[in-house]
């Protein structure tokens, strides 16, 4: 285990999009050399440079030195800290050594994939490893898939706190959504098409609701890529681009929980719409790009544009008897990067300081069922967030 470290968090892709912005959000949140003891990490001196400097951070933030393929250098890196946030992708490209230096060295590992095939090869390789040496490894804690899971399972709560009983069917609802893709996310995005071409396992491992829990298969689950008039929420929905991996990580955490919402359990993911959608309708679910067209990896989303973006989600819980409750998850920056960089970073200081491993022991976990209570206090004070209950 990852206790007496000397660091408590280190950030590894520190010199990409995203690992700039988490970055910059410890910078400004905790200081270089305050309560948390933190640092940078990639492959390059002189951009782990550049990027100290571009964020204001003082000389004495110290860089470490890790390529993505050096398992030496990778583990050398993960025994100096109590958790590894990682936002060096596409991950089933770059990813796979570090998980695996991670489980190794018992350490805490958060990153922001939505690659649900690389989770479920990260799962099989590595889980047993890291319950033996009491690693957390904990996939998807950006956008992809906190407001989801953590919404699903505060909405499960506050339902059997109000109407008595765990609902079997919540429905998932982005209500509203304003935000850019970087060039990372694309380049995931094509990696995965790229691989699926290539790996005829990796089709059915995206399709398929219940792939993250091995051993169990649950119900069918709603249509989710048809678009029709949800009298439940009120409005026309269509297909949500990121469904495929937040209900796979919804799924998981209640088979890591011991399925409290029943082995039936049922949950879908729409975009509410204004009206029908048109038949040759196509797009990117309220994410947008700017002038330049599309993206290229290191590049997104302009400051502006992440302080001005947003995202509210709705869920609808059904009880078995008829009964619903609605509650929200809303972010107050573009859900992608202003808002994945804060969420990320605190799941990371969950870890290490919040979590014991008597409540979570070392293993492959979903942000949820490893840390719904720290979350849901980091997040409102810390992150932006905000959970409520609608009626």
């Amino acid at each position: 285990m990852s206790q007496d470290r000397e660091f408590d968090v280190i950030v590894y892709g520190a010199t990409g999009y995203t690992g700039r912005l988490v970055a910059a959000y410890l910078l400004k949140t905790y200081g270089a050399a305050g309560s948390v003891k933190w640092a940078m990490a990639g492959r390059s001196p002189q951009k782990l440079a550049e990027v100290r400097d571009l964020i204001g951070a003082s000389a004495a933030l110290p860089p470490i030195i890790a390529d993505a393929a050096d398992s030496a250098a990778l583990e050398t890196m993960a025994n100096r800290t109590r958790v590894v946030i990682t936002t060096a992708g596409p991950y089933q490209l770059y990813g796979g050594p570090l998980v695996a230096a991670c489980a190794r060295t018992g350490t805490d590992y958060v990153d922001l994939t939505g690659e649900s095939h690389w989770i479920a090869a990260m799962i099989k390789a590595h889980e047993a490893k890291a319950k033996e040496t009491g690693a957390r490894l904990v996939f998807s804690c950006g956008f992809d898939s906190i407001p989801f899971d953590l919404g699903v399972w505060f909405t499960q709560e506050e339902t059997k706190k109000r109407l008595g009983a765990y609902a079997p069917r919540v429905r998932g609802r982005v209500r509203k959504l304003k935000g850019g893709l970087s060039g990372g996310t694309l380049a995931s995005g094509q990696t995965t098409m790229l691989a699926a071409k290539t790996d005829p396992s990796i089709g059915p491992t995206l399709a398929n609701p219940f792939a993250l829990t091995p051993g169990f298969t649950g119900p069918a689950q709603p249509d989710g890529d048809t678009p029709y008039e949800d009298k439940a929420a009120g409005a026309w929905v269509g297909p949500f681009m990121m469904a495929g991996i937040n209900t796979k990580a919804v799924h998981r955490t209640n088979f890591l929980a011991g399925h409290p919402w029943g082995t039936q359990f049922q949950y879908d993911e729409m975009q509410m719409l204004d009206g029908p959608p048109e038949p040759s309708a196509a797009g990117y679910g309220g994410f947008s790009f700017g002038p330049a067209g599309m993206p290229k990896p290191g590049e997104g989303p302009t400051e502006e544009e992440r302080e001005t973006g947003f995202y509210d989600l709705l869920y609808i819980a059904e009880t078995a008897d008829g009964r619903t409750l609605r509650c929200s998850v809303k972010g107050d920056r573009d859900p992608g990067y202003g808002s994945t960089s804060k969420i990320l970073a605190e799941a990371g200081l969950a870890l290490a300081f919040d979590v014991p491993h008597a409540q979570t022991p070392g293993g492959c976990w979903t942000p949820a069922a490893a840390m719904a209570d720290a979350l849901l206090a980091r997040l409102p004070a810390k992150a932006g967030l905000t959970f409520e209950v609608e009626g």
